[in-house]
């Protein structure tokens, strides 16, 4: 009989399947911000995630408490620094709804125009830098070509270039320039005939339709859920905007034009194509407010008001179609110069939200492309 021989051999841990906690920040290049994401991972596959949030937080809830109501637009207009007319907007709204003011119809369809030109603003960016994160370097250089024609025409009018400050409660600072309807137009053509930049060079690309198709499914039931809105929501098939939905400024009157772009399938893609549409969508949108602006009879811009403004005691919600989602203030004021509360409800706060549900089950090759494909900005988070 052949003796034999027994090994025993040391194998320790190996013997248990280990799972990694991978930490993604507090800074990562494929975020507008400070985000860190917590994920824990079997082998290359995340089976947990959770978005760590607050790293920009700086209360600008309590700090609208201390500032009166023409203050308070210079913080609301920097939570999300890519939608500062929008975000302006909002506060101006719930004021003016305290204080039952009408505003004049010049300053109605200017601030429609200048919140539409906001949003081809904020859509560029992330047309831009989406396919960055994913390796495309070129889209990001035409997107800031056409950022720069439209910034332009928003400096001109406002002296700024991020932080407009043109809303106020009642109208807009200032009447627009002489001649600026014209630029403004010819800035709208000139963006719109380059657009097609985005439908051929990404969306034409096959290795970005690989690196985003079906990668990242977002259900509808999960866009209820966590309260998402926006394009992101859009794109699973959820037909929600507030600009058909629950009109206000001049979209009720802007119907005809108004386009609320939707897809099915919930996915990366899905969602760049909704963004890339609107975008289409809110430079005919502009056109049609430069229509009406050229129609319209010489008049104010604003109303006046008094040198100390107050609202009366009471409460109101108001919200917007911001270019990342909903964005809404609840206004409750004692009849002081001051918000007695001013809760902000930001888009991005949502949306990031579903990250927990989307990355569990993914690769991590895929975690750049889901996360870039959630178009936030962190100090929309943290606020």
């Amino acid at each position: 009989m052949t003796p034999t021989t027994e090994t025993m051999v040391g194998i320790g841990g190996a013997a248990e399947s280990t799972d990694m906690v991978l930490n993604i920040g507090p800074q990562h290049p494929s975020t507008h911000g400070v985000l860190r994401l917590k994920l824990v991972l079997d082998g290359e596959r995340i089976i947990h995630a959770e978005p760590v949030i607050g790293y920009m937080h700086r209360g600008a809830e309590k700090l609208f408490e201390a500032r009166d109501y023409r203050q308070i637009i210079v913080l609301a207009n920097r939570h999300d620094w890519l939608s500062a007319f929008s975000n302006e907007l909002g506060v101006v709204l719930a004021v003016e709804r305290m204080l039952g003011m009408e505003v004049p119809p010049r300053a109605v369809w200017t601030r429609t125009l200048l919140a539409e030109l906001n949003r081809v603003l904020n859509h560029l960016m992330f047309l831009g830098s989406y396919p960055l994160e994913l390796g495309g370097m070129t889209p990001v250089f035409y997107a800031f070509r056409e950022r720069e024609t439209l910034q332009n025409v928003m400096e001109e009018v406002s002296g700024g270039r991020m932080h407009y400050m043109f809303n106020r409660v009642g109208g807009l600072k200032e009447d627009l320039p002489a001649g600026w309807t014209a630029r403004a137009r010819a800035a709208v053509s000139a963006v719109r005939s380059r657009m097609d930049v985005f439908d051929d060079l990404v969306l034409g690309n096959e290795i970005f339709r690989g690196r985003t198709r079906g990668v990242g499914r977002l259900a509808p039931a999960t866009v209820h859920a966590y309260g998402v809105s926006g394009p992101i929501a859009r794109a699973s098939g959820v037909d929600f905007d507030l600009r058909r939905d629950e009109p206000y400024l001049a979209y009720g009157e802007l119907q005809d034009t108004l386009r609320v772009v939707t897809r099915q399938e919930g996915d990366c893609l899905a969602r760049f194509e909704c963004l890339l549409d609107q975008t289409h969508n809110a430079l005919d949108l502009a056109d049609a407010c430069l229509d009406r602006l050229a129609e319209l009879p010489p008049g104010p811009i604003n109303q006046r008001l008094p040198k100390v403004l107050k609202a009366p005691e009471g409460h109101t919600y108001a919200w917007t179609e911001n270019p990342l989602g909903i964005n809404g203030y609840y206004l409750v004021s004692k009849g002081e110069k001051t918000p007695y509360r001013l809760k902000l409800r930001s888009a991005s706060y949502n949306n990031v939200q579903t990250l927990t549900e989307l990355l569990p089950g993914t690769l991590v090759a895929d975690m750049v492309a889901i996360l870039g494909s959630m178009f936030f900005v962190v100090g929309d988070v943290d606020k």
